[in-house]
């Protein structure tokens, strides 16, 4: 029998009725056989300073560094802030990567965003990727999932409703549990 494959979803809004956090729940409902599915919290990461960074991590990020490492990949759901990606996610990134060990380093990682407007959070998914190519992380390409209107795919209790939008997040966790073992079983 072979260990399942275990994806770490990360949100990049801290809003208790995020459409990027109520994706990562419809995200672990449709996770395919085989794979684990579980969600961060980014809350507790306090903004990154150097001078702290110094006395070492603090235990909400020793604790996210821990899970991104034990991951075997990484879905991220990220809003979009003036036309970029939202301060905690970056925050948490910046946390995340810092040296020894970054966990991103070689990753599977794949993006998604909702948003009510209308691009989906296409400006902040590419932001990302740029973010990710100094993380070294192996972003997926495709498929690209960018939820637009959310408002009207997701229920007042942050329920999918959706069908379109839940093939797409299906099919984007499927790929990424793909790409996720290609790429173990080249290493």
């Amino acid at each position: 029998m072979t260990k399942p494959i275990y994806i770490l979803g990360i949100s990049g809004s801290l809003r208790r009725k995020s459409f990027n956090s109520a994706a990562l729940r419809a995200a672990q409902a449709l996770t395919p056989p085989g794979t684990t599915f579980e969600i961060a919290d980014l809350s507790d990461i306090p903004m990154y300073n150097g001078d702290v960074h110094e006395q070492g991590y603090p235990a909400a990020v020793q604790a996210l560094r821990a899970r991104i490492a034990a991951a075997d990949a990484v879905l991220i759901a990220t809003p979009e802030y003036n036309y970029s990606i939202p301060g905690p996610l970056k925050n948490a990134l910046d946390w995340a990567s810092r040296a020894p060990s970054q966990p991103f380093d070689g990753k599977p990682l794949a993006i998604m965003g909702a948003t009510a407007g209308g691009l989906g959070t296409s400006r902040a998914q590419y932001h990302l990727r740029q973010v990710c190519v100094y993380l070294n992380a192996l972003v997926l390409n495709k498929p690209e999932v960018m939820i637009s209107g959310a408002n009207a795919k997701f229920d007042q209790d942050g329920r999918l409703t959706d069908e379109a939008t839940a093939g797409q997040i299906q099919g984007l966790v499927q790929a990424l549990a793909d790409w996720t073992i290609r790429l173990k079983a080249a290493a």
